[in-house]
């Protein structure tokens, strides 16, 4: 062994020895040499300073996840992840022996155990798994305008809508909700109501929003939105003192990816909005894992990119530790990159000027090595191999460590299709998430609403109708006298009768009946 390996060992055994519970990620390699002695670990300690697993395709990422998860697991630590392709459910079961793992084990000088792992498999659209679902007010207006891409101009009238929502306690918890709201508050009555304190919203803006939902729901994701909302708290269950590994099966909405990764930040959001601050512990209390992170990120606003940002930086003191997994480490807007302590870097090509230029910025983020040439190293990694720094119990980044990672213990694949339905319809999750829930919310108390001020203008029509019915019955009809000259000619007709009277009695009796004489004056 040469002077400088025997440098290397020490240099990897020194930076990664941790005192406390650690994740084992594999062994330090040099001049393509595995040395199983030089073990690079990760505290789990420091898993809540967060982390990235970026690589191109085909280099091992969801393979990297599934070990993090597995050990993750082991040590009774909750995980979140997102399945892609449908292709990590197979951590439920325990994978077997064959000789390409026989051959890393004797690498890495340790053994293979197979093992499976608790798992609950969830679904956005309740087709794969149990319905996960989040209200449309749990969303909020900065997260919905991303999932239905909306300009500014119509992003602001989106969070018009959900202040008069909150202003005037109407529950935004469906489609169904925000479209009666979008509806309601661009004409008539409600933008009438409006118009002082919130402004006006122009028909064509409504129609754009309008539009964006239905498509939504024509795509059979509507769904998602409502309650029985799903309860943060069933992502900490444990099974047999192991962490749940709670799987995102994405494989029937690949197409969407604004819509699945932005209900990916709602959770994560909700997370970093419920959970009560604990400080650093000696593990993390969930660890959520951000596949495609890429997609988050693209084409967004300052407003989301802030919000992001601003969880990132604070959730970790909540005990949740973040990991982005992406193509790139330039995915990642640089306020992110920067809070992420743990990286695990599988190959990067560079076929392009636009992977060179990527690859130096790559090689810019990691400390100088003494035994790497950092570029080079990055595009002669194979399959399973990643460039590691992660940060050690104080903080402080590690030695970068060309590794030979630890090969997965459960299976590396999904499940027959008839194991998928069994996991599935055996969950407790399945059954308590599998029927929606249909509140009093903004749309039943607008159409209250509605329907009562349509009713207000009918009785009101209808008694303007009943006063020009009456007006019209008043009018005599042609050839007949009003009501007014049958009354005067009954009241003269009886006076004239009265006075005849007093004229014949008055002849009789010899009395006058008026000064001036009788009847006709006589």
């Amino acid at each position: 062994m040469s002077d400088s390996s025997i440098k290397f060992i020490e240099k990897i055994k020194a930076s990664y020895a941790p005192t406390g519970s650690y994740i084992y990620l594999g062994a330090g390699m040099l001049d393509g040499e595995v040395y199983g002695d030089a073990e690079v670990n990760l505290s789990l300690k420091m898993m809540n300073r967060h982390g990235l697993v970026a690589g191109a395709t085909g280099t091992g990422k969801t393979r990297t996840l599934q070990l993090l998860s597995e050990q993750l697991s082991d040590a009774g630590v909750p995980v979140f992840m997102l399945d892609v392709k449908g292709d990590l459910s197979g951590l439920n079961q325990p994978g077997s022996v064959n000789p390409k793992i026989e051959e890393r084990s004797k690498q890495l000088n340790k053994a293979f155990t197979p093992s499976g792992f608790p798992v609950e498999i969830y679904s956005l659209s309740g087709k794969l798994g149990a319905q996960m679902r989040a209200t449309v007010l749990e969303f909020g207006p900065t997260l919905l305008s991303k999932v239905l891409d909306l300009n500014d101009t119509q992003s602001g009238v989106m969070a018009v809508i959900f202040k008069y929502a909150d202003d005037n306690k109407m529950p935004i918890i469906d489609l169904n909700d925000l479209k009666k709201l979008v509806s309601y508050l661009s004409e008539g009555t409600g933008a009438a109501e409006i118009k002082a304190d919130y402004g006006t919203i122009s028909t064509a803006t409504s129609g754009t929003i309008l539009r964006k939902i239905v498509a939504i729901e024509q795509q059979g994701l509507g769904g998602m939105f409502g309650e029985k909302s799903f309860d943060i708290e069933d992502l900490f269950e444990r099974v047999d003192g192991k962490g749940i590994i709670s799987l995102l099966n994405i494989a029937d909405v690949q197409n969407q990816p604004v819509l699945y990764s932005t209900f990916l930040l709602s959770l994560l959001a909700e997370l970093f909005n419920t959970m009560p601050e604990v400080g650093d512990l000696d593990k993390p209390k969930l660890v959520f894992f951000f596949d495609e992170a890429h997609l988050l990120f693209k084409n967004s606003s300052k407003a989301f990119l802030e919000q992001i940002e601003t969880i990132i930086r604070l959730i970790r003191s909540k005990g949740i530790g973040v990991f982005f997994c992406t193509q790139s480490p330039t995915d990642v807007p640089e306020s992110v990159l920067a809070q992420l302590g743990n990286r695990v870097q599988h190959a990067l090509r560079a076929f392009t000027p636009n992977d060179v230029d990527a690859l130096k910025k790559t090689v810019n983020t990691y400390p100088k090595s003494d035994f790497y040439e950092i570029d080079k190293i990055l595009t002669s990694l194979g399959t399973g191999q990643a460039l590691i720094t992660v940060l050690n119990e104080k903080g402080i980044p590690t030695e970068v460590s060309a590794t030979m990672l630890t090969p997965p213990r459960a299976v590396m694949g999904p499940l027959t299709a008839a194991d998928f339905e069994k996991v599935v319809q055996a969950s407790p999750m399945y059954a308590k998430y599998k029927d929606p829930i249909d509140p009093e919310s903004a749309y039943e108390i607008l159409t209250k609403r509605i329907n009562e001020q349509t009713a207000a203008v009918e009785e009101q029509k209808q008694q303007v109708e009943a006063q020009k019915q009456a007006e019209e019955e008043s009018k005599p009809k042609p050839g007949e006298k009003s009501i007014v000259e049958q009354v005067m000619g009954a009241t003269i007709t009886r006076q004239i009768g009265k006075e005849i009277v007093r004229g014949i009695f008055g002849m009789l009796t010899g009395k006058k009946t008026r000064k001036g004489g009788g009847l006709f004056g006589f």
